[in-house]
């Protein structure tokens, strides 16, 4: 199985289980191959829930659960809780967002909810016990799907975009063309993937776009016009359309005017 597929299997597996946590560990041998240091790389899709489980400790045996949030451009934030106690204490957690899952003495989770693309950023749950501390961390990554869209730009040339995907998007077309490819890296982490395509020596009617990204893939189609098109915009298409229909509106009020004035002259000659 190819890495980007065991990827999009783990994704769908997150997905699916948000509602409650995994055994601790079926999760671990899961994601074992993903993370040589024993921390948990974990994608989740931006706009749905993420639930982070602690190391499964029973509670009889804990002291304190600590929460490590560690987030780029934040603060790290630090949700505790100590058992003898039955006290919760935070340290620059602002983001309501992100809270456990009840009471941490009925479940230590840390629930997540609904992500963010800023919830990019490391999790560790810590655990001490009276035996020593136990951990577990997760590298979260906020996956984001890009927007697909395919039109054609002028003479057989086609562009192909995936808007604001995260990560990148990869584009291929089918037939291979004459193509160039860019991309376009905005502030909060997303890239928008560009692709054009001519195919002037080939006999190609039709030509597919394939967008292949860790949420999922996508293919797009379009037929090929031997015509010169200098129209890359359906907004100027339309406008174009508009432009001949009043065109047309005009040619006719003017023909029905002159054959109804044509009609008066002719009436008022006979009187």
């Amino acid at each position: 199985m190819s890495a980007s597929r065991l990827l999009i299997s783990i994704i769908i597996m997150v997905s699916a289980s948000s509602s409650s946590c995994m055994d601790g560990k079926q999760m671990t041998q899961n994601y074992s191959k993903m993370s040589a240091e024993g921390n948990i790389s974990q994608p989740v899709l931006m706009d749905t829930n993420a639930m982070l489980c602690c190391p499964p400790i029973e509670f009889r045996n804990l002291i304190v659960i600590v929460w490590e949030i560690i987030i780029r451009g934040q603060p790290s934030c630090t949700k505790a809780y100590r058992k003898e106690t039955n006290e919760t204490k935070e340290t620059n957690c602002t983001d309501e967002r992100i809270t456990w899952v009840s009471t941490p003495d009925r479940n230590s989770d840390l629930h997540i909810h609904p992500v963010a693309i800023t919830h990019d950023g490391y999790y560790r749950c810590i655990m001490a016990t009276p035996d020593g501390n136990f951990h577990r961390g997760y590298h979260l990554q906020v996956l984001v799907t890009p927007e697909v869209t395919l039109f054609q730009s002028r003479n057989r040339t086609a562009v192909c975009k995936a808007v604001a995907g995260k990560p990148a998007a990869h584009i291929s077309w089918i037939p291979e063309g004459d193509c160039a490819t860019k991309h376009e890296y905005w502030g909060n982490g997303t890239v928008t993937v560009e692709s054009m395509c001519h195919w002037g020596g080939h006999n190609a009617s039709t030509v597919t776009c394939h967008v292949s990204h860790l949420t999922g893939n996508k293919s797009l189609y379009i037929k090929l016009n031997s015509g010169l098109r200098t129209s890359g915009s359906p907004a100027l298409d339309l406008l174009i359309i508009l432009y001949v229909k009043l065109s047309l509106f005009v040619v006719i009020l003017v023909t029905t005017g002159f054959v109804f004035f044509q009609r008066i002259n002719y009436v008022r000659k006979s009187l």
